[in-house]
Parts: structure tokens; sequence; C-alpha cells
């Protein structure tokens, strides 16, 4: 649990990270669809970073854009915040899908989440294996170990539902030839996504509304981070294990004090403690609307969440000083 300055830290900073999600979105939004994938996120980590800037917190980037030496800004390791206040670490991305954004394809977002200090796992960014499921199931009912056969029966068991009538999702990759196969020999149905892994396991947690039952594959590690932080506030189930399979992954793994190669993160490893989340809709997806533009106001669809409370909400915002954005 937080301490009872920490606790103040909630109600202090719910509003204030979305101000940060939608400040990133806005930029990005301005240039989805021009096929111009760094400059959307250039903008989105420009934006993102000022508003940090001006949270009253002590915080430093666990999960960023990339190592110092390859991120100028909100790289891992680089404080944010006005350096008063509590000491927090911070998981981002401020472009989730930027091939999405850059297409104007469905789902991309500005993604943040804020724990207190040392509760955010601390991952290069390298691949993550991954499997996640929504809320409402028995610990354990899934296991990154096992074959996918037998984590999906096991989930339609639980579920009270044929094997055919789960659905899988699995970003669209050439590595995954394999799983894919693997799924669609159960009976199974797949749903591939492009990009946006983010969005991908939180669907996990409301397959009525989004068709997924179970989120396999691997992904980047930073948005798997990110992933947990947020099936921390909603509920569900989370496992990961970092593809640390060379030389150069294993010393940068080793700078993070990561010693473990083959260790298999639980959900609550990757993000512990209490947890703030947030995300805005940069383009339209299933999960949040895109940014809209009006002629004298901008509009955000964003939702942001905490753990301890479990409590969600969802923000549809109208902004007239456009100077701001």
């Amino acid at each position: 649990m937080l301490t009872s300055a920490s606790s103040g830290l909630d109600r202090i900073l719910t509003l204030e990270l979305v101000r940060v999600t939608e400040r990133a979105a806005v930029a990005a939004a301005r240039l989805r669809g021009r096929g111009d994938e760094k400059a959307a996120d250039q903008a989105a980590v420009d934006a993102m970073r000022s508003e940090l800037n001006r949270l009253p917190i002590q915080g430093t980037v666990v999960i960023g854009e990339g190592e110092r030496d390859e991120a100028p800004m909100l790289y891992i390791g680089e404080e944010v915040g006005t350096g008063e206040g509590p000491g927090v670490d911070i998981a981002l991305d401020p472009l989730e899908g930027t091939t999405i954004c850059a297409k104007n394809l469905p789902n991309s977002l500005a993604v943040i989440a804020i724990a207190e200090k040392g509760s955010l796992l601390n991952a290069p960014d390298i691949y993550m294996d991954k499997i996640a499921i929504g809320p409402g199931y028995a610990d354990g009912l899934v296991d990154i170990d096992a074959p996918p056969a037998d984590n999906i029966a096991r989930l339609a068991k639980a579920k009270g539902v044929p094997v055919g009538e789960i659905t899988a999702c699995i970003l669209d990759r050439p590595r995954h030839a394999r799983l894919i196969e693997a799924v669609r020999a159960t009976g199974a149905a797949i749903q591939l996504i492009g990009d946006g892994d983010v969005a991908g396991i939180i669907h996990t947690t409301e397959p009525g509304a989004t068709g997924i039952d179970i989120y396999i594959g691997t992904g980047g590690a930073p948005e798997g981070v990110l992933a947990a932080a947020a099936l921390r506030c909603i509920g569900g189930q989370m496992q990961g294990r970092l593809q640390i399979n060379t030389e150069e992954k294993r010393a940068r793994a080793e700078r993070m004090g990561i010693s473990d190669p083959g260790k298999v993160y639980s959900m609550e490893e990757m993000a512990s403690g209490d947890v703030l989340f947030a995300a805005t809709g940069v383009t339209d997806g299933s999960l949040l609307a895109g940014v809209k533009f009006g002629r004298d106001s901008v509009q955000t669809h964003t939702i942001v969440m905490r753990s301890s409370s479990r409590t969600v909400r969802e923000i549809k915002a109208r902004h007239q000083d456009l100077e701001k954005f």
C-alpha cells in the first residue's frame, strides 16, 4: 500500500495524467495519416515531456522511448517533473502504434502509468513473450509455458463455452506464424492486429464488447509493462518473459538489475503497489475514440484508472483554448 503522502498523489494526479495523455494524443493526431511515423512519435514525445515537467513529482522514466543513447527525450532513466513532491516510477508510450497513426488505422493511443518508486519493472526495450486474459477467472488459469491449445481449452472450460467461441488476439507478424497455426488448429478464432498490443491486452477485459478473450504472443517489453499496469487497475491475469537471447541484451538487462533472463513475471511483478494508468485515443478504436478537430475546438476521449480502488473513469473533453494544443 502507498503511504499517506503518496495516497494524496492519486487525488492530485488523476486529472493531471489525463492532461498529459491528452496533450500527446492531440500532437500526434495532427500528423495521423501522413505516413511519417517518426514525426508523429516525436510530436507526441515533445508534448508529453512538456506536460510531465509541469507535474509536482520527482519522476523517473523506467519504461520510455528507449535507452539514453537511443532516445533524446523520455529515455529510460530520465527525470521528469518539477522535482518537488513524491518520487514515482513512470512507464509511458507517447504514441502506442506509430504505424497505426501514420496510416490512420484504429487503436493508436497515448499511454502513461505512474506508480510509487520501485513499483514498475525496469525492463530494456526488447521483446517480451506475453499471455493475458481478463478478470473473473481462477488464478493461474493460463500459463505462458503451456501450449496454446491447453490455454485455450482451459479458458473455454472456465468460460463455459466451446473452444470455437474463444477468440485470441495476436500481433500480425511473421514470427507468429507457428503460433497462429497452433491456435487455428484448436478451432478458436484469431483477431490479428497490426500494432498496438497495449490496447489488444486491455481488450481481453471486456470480451463481450471487443470479442477478444485472450492475448498471446511476442511484443515489446515496454508495452508489456504498460499493459500490466492497466490490468492491475481493471483486473485480469498476465504473464511476461523477456526475450534475452543475445549477450548484448543480457548485458543491457543486467544494467537494469535483471539477473534471471528466463524469469516469468506475473502481472503484479511488472506493476506492483498502487498504480495510475491513463490512455487517450489518437485514432478511433474499439477502446477509445480518436482526437476530433473542430473549427474552434478539439475533442478527446480518455480512460484513467487506479488500481487500489479499481476506479475506471472515461473522460470525453472538449478543449476550446486551442493555444494549449
